[in-house]
């Protein structure tokens, strides 16, 4: 005869080992995120006070002035707009692509698998290294578009150096780079999806785009949103790949805030300011992302 779990007085079993595993794992867990996350974030938002250049204390106090210059610097303004436009493709041309892509290659078929990986393969290379190699491929004089052009007699592109198509560029990698990790995410939901859905749906008649329109859009809207989710947070987090490709130029055309924060923050010793950029960029990224999490992945 099994004895029945010992209830607590509103019924429920009594869970008794639980209060020496929270003893156990919690505090060294609190003391880790404390160190890492809770302190730099407080040190950032008192640094944001002064005027300071990174050596000795701050003393220096300036109350909310580095606010009003990031606020009027039409630099950070542009990499608001950049981080902008490249949320913008991610959702618009990065996810859509990602979801053509897994569609065509997430049945068994020969060569599928083959087709994953050279898709995926672009995500895997580390970003700096992208950076470079792009930075290559655009260069004007011995780069794959000068080679292009010098084989069609025509004037060769200096795509990076110019203000107006430089950003347009960089959207080009982040596109390249990244589709490939979404395509893998919609991969996985396309393969959870009971192929008897299909099965049905095409002995009743319905065409390919209905099968797809009442079926996997549906079934697959989860993983959509996920992707989105990543879209948007990744978009505010570029820097690695921008470094190497345009360092933010020309004339900060290229600018996103952890450029900005690094350009601005960093190398010119202003860490002050840059502690109110990263400020303003932690705000950005928590409000988007409890947000988007609160109205559309409640559920999920």
């Amino acid at each position: 005869m099994i004895a029945a779990p010992a209830q607590g007085r509103a019924g429920r079993p009594r869970t008794r080992g639980t209060l020496p595993v929270l003893i156990l794992f919690l505090p060294p867990a609190l003391l880790v995120f404390t160190l890492f996350v809770i302190l730099p974030m407080g040190e950032a938002a008192w640094y944001s006070l002064y005027d300071w250049n990174g050596y000795g204390l701050p003393e220096k106090f300036i109350g909310l002035k580095n606010f009003e210059l990031l606020y009027r610097n039409g630099a950070f303004r542009q990499a608001l707009i950049n981080n902008g436009l490249i949320m913008l493709v991610s959702i618009a041309i990065q996810i859509p692509l990602a979801l053509w892509l897994a569609t065509m290659v997430s049945h068994r078929i020969p060569g599928a698998v083959s087709f994953r990986l050279i898709f995926f393969m672009p995500y895997v290379l580390a970003d700096v290294a992208a950076g470079l190699i792009w930075r290559f491929v655009y260069d004007g004089d011995y780069g794959l578009f000068a080679a292009i052009a010098s084989f069609f007699n025509v004037a060769s592109p200096y795509v990076l150096a110019d203000k107006n198509l430089a950003i347009y560029a960089v959207l080009g990698v982040i596109v390249w780079k990244y589709f490939g990790f979404h395509m893998m995410l919609f991969i996985a939901g396309l393969q959870s999806i009971d192929k008897s859905y299909y099965e049905a749906a095409e002995m009743d008649g319905a065409t390919r785009w209905q099968r797809f329109r009442n079926i996997t859009l549906p079934l697959l809207a989860p993983t959509i949103r996920l992707s989105v989710f990543f879209s948007v947070i990744g978009s505010l987090q570029l820097f690695d790949m921008i470094m190497p490709l345009t360092g933010g130029g020309p004339s900060n055309s290229t600018q996103t805030m952890v450029t900005f924060l690094y350009s601005y923050g960093i190398t010119r010793m202003k860490v002050g300011f840059g502690s109110a950029i990263g400020v303003v960029l932690f705000v950005i990224c928590i409000t988007l992302a409890f947000g988007y999490k609160r109205i559309f992945m409640r559920n999920d």
